[in-house]
């Protein structure tokens, strides 16, 4: 076994359980640092970039055990209040997975690369600062206080998030101001909406690829899914802690200067993205 590869992996499981649940973009950083590291072959680069993300949403779930399972059970047993969270989760999910069924090859063919997202990452940050200075009129204070209108306004607006750069965590939560959200309901409808989205593109990658696989290869998916997991359970307990007294104009500066340090470093050739 190719010991830097494993090391390459564990780098490329941090990046993504740091930026998974942060309005950064994941999949834009995932996609740098693979170019910078010259991390495995292309195919299984791409592959590796969707299943990773199983480790990530596994730490949401772990995190918020207790709740998950109570609002199964409530679902099944006839409680309104969470029969009308899962059915939130299940309409807020469906436009990203038909769009992304019906366009994911092309998305992965031609915006996957570097230039797609430095301009995604400056054109969200721009977004983010705008959508903090608005007023904010807050009609859902927790999770629970979501309605089915927000559900598929921000289901809608997480198509976006297709765009590799423009953050499926970055757009739901803003979304999610936008439409009367609280920063802490929108953070966390953020969580449990990657449950069936992320979940479920990581399983289907990895069903369609399994006759590609081999035992070393599971071995270098592991080692990701390990590191996304322990790191993105810690970002998850920060972000709540931190939305609780700030807001995400922190975070778009963020994207701005990255995007443009991209750009500057792509049109000097300083760094071949």
């Amino acid at each position: 076994m190719d010991i830097w590869l494993l090391i390459q992996a564990a780098i490329m499981g941090l990046v993504e359980g740091i930026t998974e649940f942060l309005p950064i973009s994941s999949t834009g950083h995932l996609i740098l640092t693979a170019q910078l590291l010259d991390f495995w072959t292309l195919e299984k680069r791409e592959l590796f970039a969707v299943a990773v993300q199983i480790g990530a949403i596994a730490a949401v779930i772990y995190e918020y055990w207790g709740k998950l399972w109570g609002a199964l059970i409530g679902t099944l047993t006839g409680k309104r209040e969470d029969q009308r969270f899962s059915m939130n989760l299940i309409v807020a999910s469906i436009p990203i997975v038909i769009i992304g069924l019906s366009l994911g090859d092309q998305i992965k063919a031609y915006l996957f690369n570097a230039i797609t997202v430095a301009i995604a990452l400056i054109v969200g940050g721009i977004i983010i600062l705008w959508a903090e200075k608005r007023p904010h009129q807050i009609e859902a204070q927790e999770v629970e206080d979501i309605s089915f209108k927000h559900a598929i306004l921000i289901g809608l607006i997480q198509c976006l998030a297709l765009i590799p750069g423009t953050s499926r965590s970055g757009s739901t939560i803003i979304g999610g101001l936008l439409v009367g959200v609280s920063r802490k309901a929108a953070a966390e409808f953020s969580f449990f909406l990657g449950i069936p989205v992320l979940m479920g593109a990581g399983l289907l990658d990895m069903y369609k690829s399994r006759h590609e696989l081999h035992s070393n290869d599971m071995l270098v998916l592991g080692v990701g899914m390990l590191v996304a997991f322990v790191s993105a359970l810690i970002v998850i307990r920060a972000l709540i802690r931190y939305v609780s007294k700030h807001d995400f104009s922190v975070f778009a500066y963020y994207r701005i200067i990255f995007g443009v340090v991209i750009l500057v470093t792509a049109w000097t050739g300083w760094i071949q993205w």
